[in-house]
């Protein structure tokens, strides 16, 4: 059997300036903002064990996803599909999916430390 968490909130950013976009975001939760070798990701800091928070300049409309860590993306996106998920599309190493109701979300391999 696989195992699959949260494992981060997305935050998607249409926007020309990341870094302040990541600043709000920090100051509004209270996390300090750094950035990542990627320059459309800037990861906040959050405490060991809680979920990732990562503020990613996109080029849709802002909003937010959540992101599921799994050790089997094909038994999660299948496991998913079954309860009413839809493939969208496949990013390099993980499937963006929409559920039932709409709402985007993506499967992505394990990302943290204590998965």
């Amino acid at each position: 059997m696989h195992r699959s968490c949260l494992g981060a909130v997305v935050i998607d950013c249409r926007t020309d300036d990341l870094a302040a976009a990541s600043a709000f975001w920090a100051a509004a939760l209270g996390y300090p903002a750094r950035p990542t070798d990627d320059p459309l990701y800037h990861d906040l800091a959050t405490p060991d064990g809680q979920p990732a928070v990562i503020v990613q300049k996109v080029d849709h409309e802002s909003r937010v996803h959540l992101d599921i860590e799994t050790d089997d993306i094909d038994a999660e996106v299948a496991r998913l599909e079954a309860l009413g998920a839809k493939r969208v599309a496949q990013v390099k190493t993980w499937w963006v999916m929409e559920a039932p109701t709409g709402q985007r979300f993506c499967v992505i391999r394990p990302q943290r430390d204590d998965f």
